[in-house]
């Protein structure tokens, strides 16, 4: 083992102020000349590196920026800058913080690759691809990995070690599919992030009861995964009954969330760890999910719905709304309800007390 620390990410390229302000449409304020090529945290101050003030952030806070190269910050904030670093005026900090790290570390955007000393680059040796396969020029296929007849990889996606690609899956291009991630009954469209251990288009979760025992319903739906979509490490998305299992474009799920069969996901939702989306479950555009979320089956959920962490729904929730709670319910009226026991809480204290 090294005697240092690896370092696993490296900024390609560098960046001056002035690019960093064009990239995220800011201004300057004072120290044009620095090359930021390291992002850093406000807890966790680096010399010549960016970081990003939280608006409204304490003074003792910002101080500690002082020996950053530069600061992204609003204007309202810029005059409780310290003097000494460069300052990058622009309207949402942390939004152009994650734009200039994208651009400074495109590597970090999905599962690692995995590269050996001898040169392997697309194909590595040990990786069993079927002749009926399709694999587009540009794709790597990692160590172990297994690509099925009739599947379809894209050029610029990346396979990792010991995934398996079964039979007829199609990848689009320029998606990263981690180690030991299996997708089966899938079509997967373009930039898809699927982080390792990941099960993708398994069996959904169905019997029906027979004599003295359960039956299994067959399975003969699949997996559609719209452009753009991250699936996180060992979630689960089983493929549909008979008709598919969509996730729509854009949509971002986090590790050990399981997505059963017929579930239909809009375009740009985020549902954090541990939520279980039931059977036939229907979720609009722009919805989020906290995590541990559990969701009843054939429950629909409007779009632009926001659901708190923990909460447990079991009835269909209209356009735009926020629960919260187990079971859920509109947060005005969960809060309500928390008030309502309190005060009943308090006058039983006072009770109690007075006897």
């Amino acid at each position: 083992m090294s005697a240092s620390s690896p370092n696993f990410l490296e900024s390609s390229p560098a960046l001056g102020v002035d690019d960093i302000a064009s990239l995220c449409d800011g201004r300057v304020a004072g120290g044009s000349e620095v090359v930021i090529s390291a992002l850093c945290s406000m807890e966790h101050p680096k010399a010549g590196a960016l970081a990003f003030a939280q608006p409204k952030a304490k003074d003792a806070d910002l101080a500690r920026l002082s020996m950053v190269g530069a600061i992204l910050c609003v204007e309202a904030d810029l005059d409780r800058m310290p003097a000494e670093p460069a300052k990058i005026v622009v309207d949402k900090p942390h939004r152009a913080f994650a734009s200039i790290g994208r651009h400074l570390f495109p590597a970090s955007l999905g599962p690692s690759p995995v590269s050996l000393s001898d040169g392997a680059s697309d194909r590595f040796p040990d990786a069993r691809v079927s002749t009926l396969a399709e694999i587009e020029d540009g794709a790597v296929i990692g160590p172990g990995a297994v690509i099925g007849d009739h599947a379809a990889v894209g050029r610029g996606s990346m396979i990792g070690a010991n995934a398996v690609i079964a039979d007829s899956t199609q990848i689009g291009r320029d998606c990263r599919i981690g180690a030991n991630a299996v997708l089966q009954y899938a079509l997967v469209g373009n930039r898809v992030i699927i982080h390792g251990g990941a099960q993708i288009g398994q069996d959904g979760f169905g019997f029906v009861p027979g004599d003295g025992a359960l039956e299994r319903v067959p399975q003969l739906g699949r997996v559609i995964i719209q452009d753009g979509v991250e699936i996180g490490s060992n979630a689960t998305i089983d493929r549909g009954a008979l008709d598919d299992t969509v996730i729509g474009e854009g949509t971002k799920i986090d590790n050990l969330v399981q997505i059963a069969h017929n579930v239909r996901i809009g375009r740009h939702c985020v549902i954090a760890a541990q939520s279980g989306v039931s059977g036939s479950v229907v979720i609009g555009d722009g919805c989020m999910l906290g995590g541990g979320v559990g969701i009843a089956d054939h429950v629909t959920i409007g779009s632009g719905v926001q659901i708190g962490a923990a909460s447990g729904v079991m009835h269909d929730i209209p356009d735009g709304e926020r629960w919260v709670g187990s079971p859920a319910m509109p947060v005005k009226q969960f809060f309500r309800q928390v008030a309502a026991l309190r005060k009943l809480s308090a006058t039983d204290k006072k009770r109690k007390n007075s006897d």
